[in-house]
């Protein structure tokens, strides 16, 4: 890599470091009560009710549209869940409101027993260990891939500790082994510009896990992928279940079948109907609104 890229490189991560300091300045309470205390990274998840993600209830309208009218969802640990349903039907403002980015009008949004997200900020929500991916990759294409996972790393030690990260011998073991999980350790030192659309998108996942999340959301991420690549990336998903819950929400019914467990239909903004993948295909209700268009 030349000296230009790595100072652009470098320009991007101060930006970047700039932007979640900002971001770490904002309000706890997110606009409610500032009583709540500030969620510290590293902190043990109680999962004594043997949910990892709970929602009651919730409720949300855009100019008289309700998005997302009395949703009521729970997730157990380790859990892959699959999240489809037509366009329209409320699977990314549910999760805009998982991750903080969209504040419900009512209902209840529980991650384990005793944290409740209404009332942490979008920033604060992610160092709790909730990880999200867009369908759109966002890599930095000026770095090698290498490059990114280390800057996930230093972020997720909060952005003061990142100006002065230094990797130790267990962080550079993480980061081979994440380079495994995703199956690009023969392309470290390769510019993720340079990547596929698919091997962009695993390197975007593992740059969420170098976050350490206990709770991935994962939106179509098999969109504009090859068939090979679509193979690849089911068989990723079912290694990292167990290890990481994963909400998947997916249009291409191949590769829900070859991960699904359970699979959560919604429509209209609530659930319409949830089962093993056989189950809800079955379903005249999902036919008529989903499987038959």
């Amino acid at each position: 890599m030349t000296p230009e890229l790595l100072e652009q490189g470098a320009q991007r991560m101060q930006q970047r470091l700039a932007a979640l300091e900002a971001a770490r300045r904002q309000t706890a309470s997110g606009g409610r009560s500032s009583g709540f205390s500030r969620p510290k990274a590293g902190d043990s998840l109680d999962l004594a009710h043997g949910r990892i993600l709970y929602l009651e209830d919730v409720s949300v309208s855009f100019d008289g549209f309700k998005a997302i009218n009395n949703l009521s969802l729970d997730i157990a640990p380790g859990e892959l869940r699959c999240i489809i349903g037509p366009n329209g039907a409320g699977k990314t403002t549910m999760m805009d409101i998982i991750t903080g980015k969209t504040r419900p009008d009512s209902g209840t949004v529980f991650f384990g027993s005793t944290i409740d997200l209404l009332r942490h900020t979008e920033p604060q929500i992610a160092r709790l260990g909730i990880g999200r991916k867009f369908q759109k990759p966002t890599v930095f294409e000026q770095l090698s891939v290498f490059e990114n996972l280390e800057l996930a790393l230093r972020m997720h030690k909060g952005v003061l500790s990142s100006l002065r990260f230094r990797r130790s011998a267990a962080q550079s073991e993480r980061l081979l082994e994440v380079l495994e999980t995703i199956g690009l350790q023969t392309s470290l030192q390769r510019q993720a510009g340079l990547l596929s659309h698919g091997q962009k998108q695993w390197l975007e996942i593992g740059m969420l896990l170098c976050q350490d999340p206990q709770l991935l959301l994962l939106d179509e991420p098999v969109a504009g992928m090859t068939d090979q690549e679509t193979e690849r990336t089911a068989e990723l998903f079912l290694g990292l279940k167990g290890k990481h819950t994963l909400m998947v929400v997916e249009h291409d019914m191949a590769f829900i079948k070859a991960i699904s467990e359970t699979v959560t239909v919604l429509c209209e903004g609530s659930v319409l109907a949830q089962g093993p993948l056989s189950q809800v295909q079955a379903d005249p209700r999902v036919i008529e609104v989903y499987l038959g268009r």
